[in-house]
């Protein structure tokens, strides 16, 4: 790979591009937006080499769902997800006094080189009222930029710190008392031209993987306007343990096709995650941005080619 292209426009964005196609696979966004969406940075446009982007933003079902992000939709009370907060018994009610935030500090690191590309960033978690909750270290690296398989990847780490004097609760609308509607966490919503998409783990497909457990989901879609196809592949680092299985709290698939594509690899579908003053919640995952229409074989042997 030839090393990605970046353009940094201070206090705003920052783009890569592919030098030898001269397409901008991402910007990340960290400017603050509207109050009402829980401002928090996202990655967006997401395209894919060929050119074709596969994230959406601000959508008129729902305004605060933009490209690729970090979200907790629960948290001790607040909303750090964006606008109307669930509540159980009465719906999804428009709750400004409970609507947070996620605010960019600094970049420690924006580097390129001929093999990745690296944005390391640190962030504050903050309630409506403002004060400090918890802080972020963030890390988004792209690698595996690969004009042959006409796929990318993007590894995306994040370190929360609970910097209150009582325990930070993590939840979802599921939680809550919602059935089927986990999401929390890293999220991606996909374009319109993606619903009714194929949804593909490790062992079956469909939306019944919804609240599933597996160290990878995918979502392929037929782009608009463009011929062809796109697979997004959410993957879980071994070390996020997402079974549970080693003591960890576990993960678990939050996946739609209708009424929109969407995807977040949830740390609180079905119960509470409890982080405790000065503990440190960390996740891992990689995100592969492919052309085409991939099988489940070929994406298990892309993943199997490209271990952590």
């Amino acid at each position: 790979m030839t090393g990605l292209r970046i353009v940094h426009a201070h206090g705003d964005r920052i783009t890569a591009t592919e030098p030898a196609t001269g397409v901008e696979l991402f910007s990340y966004v960290y400017r603050p937006e509207a109050a009402w969406e829980a401002p928090k940075p996202y990655l967006h446009p997401i395209r894919t080499l060929a050119g074709d982007i596969v994230t959406d933003y601000r959508p008129n079902d729902h305004r605060w769902h933009k490209g690729l992000q970090f979200t907790a939709s629960h948290l001790s009370g607040q909303n750090l997800w964006g606008g109307n907060t669930y509540v159980h018994g009465e719906g999804y009610l428009e709750l400004p006094e409970r609507v947070g935030s996620m605010a960019h500090v600094a970049f420690d690191e924006i580097d390129a080189d001929e093999d990745r590309l690296v944005i390391a960033e640190r962030l504050t978690w903050h309630p409506h009222s403002g004060e400090l909750w918890a802080d972020e270290q963030r890390r988004i690296e792209v690698h595996d930029v690969d004009t042959e398989s006409g796929s990318w990847a993007l590894t995306w780490t994040s370190s929360v710190t609970n910097r209150r004097d009582e325990p930070l609760l993590f939840g979802s609308p599921t939680t809550h008392g919602r059935e089927a509607a986990g999401y929390t966490g890293l999220f991606w919503r996909g374009p319109r031209a993606f619903r009714d998409g194929r949804i593909i783990g490790p062992d079956g497909e469909g939306p019944g993987l919804m609240g599933s457990q597996g160290p990878w989901l995918a979502v392929s879609g037929e782009h608009d306007g463009a011929d062809g196809h796109a697979t997004i592949v959410f993957a879980h680092a071994p070390e996020n343990d997402h079974t549970g299985a080693e003591g960890t709290h576990p993960d678990h698939w939050f996946v739609r096709n209708e009424p929109f594509a969407g995807i977040a690899p949830s740390y609180a579908f079905y119960d509470e995650l409890v982080l405790d003053p000065g503990d440190t919640l960390t996740r891992r995952y990689r995100v592969v941005v492919a052309d085409g229409a991939w099988e489940r074989e070929e994406i298990a042997k892309y993943l199997e080619a490209r271990p952590w």
